[in-house]
């Protein structure tokens, strides 16, 4: 992917990112050099087979990791080398996340999990800040309801709105559809996709799955902790038909 050196354009950028776990004969490299530059209100979908490097890629652009060698920064921060409050800090003030297993908290209702990082950033909000956010998701259901009460698809766009929710320089999705059925999937997907839009969000998401890199605008191939390819937005066939060729790069 060409490089975007003006932080205000640039989301995230890693540059010359390598990580290796261990050392001697047993080290493995998980990233060998990766250089990359999220436009900022881009959807990029990182795919990849297993020990390809994705989850990596992920946790190293997202501040969960520290890279052996090379630079990550989030707008115009270099996290490398920031202490672990800091980074602490950053990742909840500017980065959200949202997982396979959405991760929220059945002792708090639809609305006080959403709004849940800007209660620990002492921030505050408008309630119609939030019936906006959960709009832009699909979020149908009373906002007073806890998520138990809730389908998967619900769930996880409870957990979507509030990654959104802080309006962050970057939301990272690890495999956010891998819990739903297809036809569930879609209509998440397509929320997301909505929601990217409407707040001209910074998204990447790591996925094995072509339908769901097929509602990104790029998707990025990797192999062997390198990135090896790209594609604009392309239809899942397509997208598959890549992955299955990846052995050819």
């Amino acid at each position: 992917m060409k490089m975007v050196a003006d932080a205000l354009t640039c989301a995230v950028r890693m540059d010359s990112v390598h990580r290796t776990y261990g050392s001697g004969e047993t080290a493995v490299r998980a990233l060998n050099g990766v250089s990359i530059a999220l436009r900022r209100g881009s959807f990029t979908a990182v795919m990849g087979p297993s020990g390809s490097g994705k989850s990596t890629f992920l946790h190293c652009a997202a501040g969960l990791d520290r890279p052996t060698s090379g630079r990550v920064l989030v707008g115009d921060t270099e996290l490398t080398g920031m202490k672990e409050g800091a980074l602490t800090v950053l990742r909840r003030e500017r980065i959200g996340f949202v997982f396979q297993a959405y991760n929220l908290l059945d002792s708090l209702t639809v609305a006080q999990n959403i709004v849940l990082p800007l209660r620990l950033a002492n921030r505050s909000f408008e309630p119609e800040f939030l019936a906006a956010v959960a709009r832009s998701v699909g979020l149908d259901v009373p906002l007073d309801r806890r998520p138990s009460k809730l389908s998967g698809g619900q769930r996880q766009r409870v957990a979507i709105a509030r990654a959104l929710v802080t309006r962050p320089d970057v939301v990272f999705l690890d495999e956010p559809t891998g819990a739903l059925d297809t036809r569930t999937a879609r209509h998440v997907l397509g929320a997301l996709r909505h929601a990217v839009d409407q707040w001209e969000q910074t998204a990447l998401m790591v996925t094995h799955d072509p339908v769901a890199a097929s509602y990104a605008d790029s998707v990025v191939f990797l192999a062997d902790g390198r990135i090896v390819d790209e594609l604009p937005r392309s239809a899942p066939e397509r997208i598959a038909a890549r992955m299955a060729h990846l052995g050819e790069w």
